[in-house]
């Protein structure tokens, strides 16, 4: 009957939405909210991009390849190697996509048409929530993965039933929300365990610029592309959020089918934004300058937010911070006391996985001068 409500999937509330309460506290300060809730850049965007974009803005007439223009392509590869060490064929293993946030949610889906036989999605217990949503979407099992106790995936205490009925294994290293780091390695043995059992490996990697000073953040298709997805974005490395390009790089036989599933669903990155995004993978130097951006902005925080009982409790990434109250407060009683003492919005960690309930995410995307207002509030707060 029309206007009847359907009884099938009922979207659950988008987990920002639920911070409009916190939002309207913490605005209600002088000087207004300091929304630290969202990895949402805010650093200028690089001049390449711009002439770049403005250069290809000409062409912006007719439609770009799906699969990204080789010079998309060849950049990214170039970058991947130069970074990395990793090599793969721009013209075989390399795919555009409009941002990561649209392939993660696609391409459950996807790979379910291809591979019917297996039914469910692995996911790291504290993540990223596009992950369960996409297996959601795709009308899939979404099993959480335990993890370690420093935020690791724990491989072992993955059931052998639902690692039999696994089509894919999402990884994400550099961590959202636990910034956690995760070396050539551990990413070695993590690809090898989806080998050894034909779970493809999606690894979610585009924090990979930032993995802390010191810190070496191996890639997925290190050890070569078979069975193996690597996710990579310049919205965050390039503070091209807005852009929407990246790109996806592995297994030949696994992107050349999503090239042409994508190709069928239209799912294009604008032309002239293809080539403002190939500009910044080919350069590194403003990259270097947003590390530092991020490095220093972590330092005040880390030190500011200690000195009222809040701690990172994560890895060494520079994006995120990771907070534990040492009152073990709960997530929620973390974002109230911010949004009220400090006029800022953070994420209660529980959107990230009920594994997340006493801890809270703070992204370090806001100028300094607001975050060194955070903390005089903070401060000031205390001493009331």
């Amino acid at each position: 009957m029309v206007g009847v409500p359907p009884s099938g999937f009922v979207p659950p509330p988008y987990p920002q939405d639920r911070l409009d309460a916190l939002k309207r506290t913490a605005d209600a300060l002088p000087g207004g909210v300091i929304d630290c809730s969202v990895g949402n850049p805010v650093d200028p965007i690089p001049e390449i991009a711009r002439t770049a974009l403005v250069a290809a803005s000409g062409g912006g007439n007719t439609y770009p390849p799906t699969i990204g223009t080789p010079d998309l392509r060849d950049a990214a590869a170039a970058w991947l190697e130069r970074r990395t060490g990793a090599v793969v064929d721009p013209g075989r293993e390399v795919i555009a996509c409009i941002g990561t946030k649209e392939l993660v949610a696609s391409l459950p889906r996807h790979l379910a048409l291809r591979d019917p036989s297996r039914d469910t999605i692995l996911y790291p217990a504290v993540a990223y929530p596009t992950y369960e949503m996409g297996a959601t979407l795709a009308g899939l099992r979404a099993v959480p993965v335990p993890m370690h106790a420093n935020w690791h995936l724990d491989l072992d205490a993955i059931e052998p039933a639902d690692a039999a009925r696994a089509l894919v294994l999402w990884l994400n290293y550099p961590g959202n929300p636990t910034s956690t780091v995760a070396g050539p390695a551990e990413m070695t043995r993590t690809v090898e365990w989806g080998r050894e059992r034909g779970v493809i490996i999606a690894s979610d990697e585009c924090y990979l610029e930032f993995p802390g000073e010191g810190e070496t953040q191996g890639t997925a298709v290190a050890t070569g592309t078979e069975g193996v997805l690597a996710v990579h974005s310049v919205s965050k490395r390039s503070n091209l959020a807005g852009f929407r390009a990246g790109f996806v790089a592995g297994d030949p036989a696994i992107v050349g089918y999503l090239g042409e599933v994508r190709k069928h669903a239209g799912l294009m990155v604008p032309g002239p934004v293809q080539a403002a995004a190939a500009a910044v993978l080919a350069d590194d130097e403003h990259v270097l300058a947003q590390r530092a951006r991020y490095a220093k902005r972590r330092g005040l925080m880390l030190e500011g937010l200690a000195r009222h009982g809040l701690v990172h409790d994560g890895g060494p990434g520079l994006f995120y911070l990771w907070l534990r109250s040492t009152d073990d407060l709960d997530a929620w009683s973390i974002a109230a006391h911010l949004a009220e003492a400090a006029g800022t919005v953070v994420a209660p960690g529980d959107l990230y996985g009920a594994a997340g309930e006493r801890h809270a995410r703070l992204a370090l995307t806001q100028p300094d001068a607001r975050l060194e207002l955070a903390l005089e509030r903070l401060d000031a707060a205390a001493r009331t």
